[in-house]
């Protein structure tokens, strides 16, 4: 499934842009996701861990940029992992794609992504609220180590917050029931001709 999402940023591309390339730095500010090795040319091997409801995942896995086009500022990157307790797979690919915004950066995010096992029960509505969650929050954090590194502070020890189960819920919950109202009164929206 294919789920896109836009961030904007307060600083300039050639920042925005700095920070993307720094794979340890963009996974330290993904919620749940933790960098084990750096396996050189740009391979690595970590940990992403998530909660939905009762239901917790836990992936080990591989990730490598498979692309870095400086000139249109563009990066993609492949990851595939196994759930730590055998209940399921995900492999997906990450385009990012930075323009300038008139307040900073915009990052469209376009992630192809694959379930099976027990992540896969949940439909595209609920993986892509729960994605839209945690892509908030990755801008989020994002923001937050940039805004530190420009101040010369040391960023070593600043980590992303554990994806909460609870809050990506309630969070998710609320798009899908949003999502829902408008498109039960989207057949009543006057149209002007």
């Amino acid at each position: 499934m294919l789920i896109e999402n836009e961030i904007v940023l307060a600083q300039p591309i050639d920042k925005v842009w700095e920070f993307f390339n720094n794979i340890p730095q963009v996974a330290a500010s993904l919620p749940g996701t933790e960098l084990t090795d750096d396996l050189g040319d740009d391979q690595y091997k970590g940990r992403v861990g998530i909660s939905m409801g009762p239901i917790r995942l836990a992936f080990a896995g591989d990730a490598k940029v498979l692309e870095r086009d400086h000139t249109s500022n563009r990066l993609v990157i492949s990851g595939s992992g196994a759930d730590e307790k055998g209940r399921g797979n995900a492999s997906m690919v990450l385009t990012a794609q930075l323009t300038p915004a008139p307040k900073g950066t915009k990052a469209n995010m376009a992630i192809d992504l694959t379930l099976s096992g027990a992540a896969a029960q949940y439909g595209r509505g609920m993986v892509a609220d729960v994605t839209a969650v945690l892509i908030g929050q990755f801008a989020q954090n994002v923001q937050l180590r940039i805004d530190a590194i420009e101040r010369g502070e040391d960023v070593s020890n600043m980590t992303a917050k554990p994806a909460s189960g609870l809050a990506i819920g309630m969070q998710a919950m609320r798009m899908a029931i949003l999502r829902v109202v408008k498109r039960f009164f989207a057949p009543y929206q006057p149209t002007i001709s």
